[in-house]
């Protein structure tokens, strides 16, 4: 599913207050793991959240997809993979794929769909505003649209 390349992959043990009664992983964590991946991947790029952020640029979340396989459950190890899926120089998705990192089962795919807006919400072209991000995203992208 992902370039293997140009991934990354964060462990996490399920913590007891993001299951259930029964001890599943309920579904809003997953997104939570997508977000930990994607933090994770920024930094190893050279760049974080709070980087972009002090330089007066945003990334709010757009759109999220999220398909269940199978559930995870209290003190499961989980992995949590992270890509580039597409970016076209406003809009930048990244996937998502977590598996039980004991068994490789797979648990949850995704996508969450940014853009880069300032703190007026007008859209930043990165390619002329911060050129080394720009050079970061587009050289890990899958598909540049």
């Amino acid at each position: 599913m992902s370039n293997r390349n140009e991934s990354f992959t964060v462990d996490i043990r399920v913590r007891y207050s993001e299951t259930d009664q029964m001890g599943v992983v309920h579904h809003r964590n997953y997104l939570n793991w997508f977000e930990v991946g994607r933090t994770e991947w920024l930094r190893l790029s050279d760049v974080s959240y709070r980087e972009i952020e002090e330089e007066g640029v945003l990334m709010p979340v757009t759109e999220i997809r999220a398909k269940y396989h199978q559930s995870a459950k209290y003190e499961d190890l989980v992995s949590i993979t992270v890509w580039i899926e597409s970016y076209n120089k406003i809009r930048l998705i990244f996937g998502y794929e977590v598996k039980n990192a004991e068994t490789g089962q797979l648990l949850c795919t995704g996508q969450t769909e940014h853009v880069f807006i300032d703190r007026e919400g007008r859209i930043v072209r990165l390619k002329r505003t911060h050129p080394q991000l720009f050079d970061i995203l587009t050289s890990k992208a899958r598909n540049l649209e």
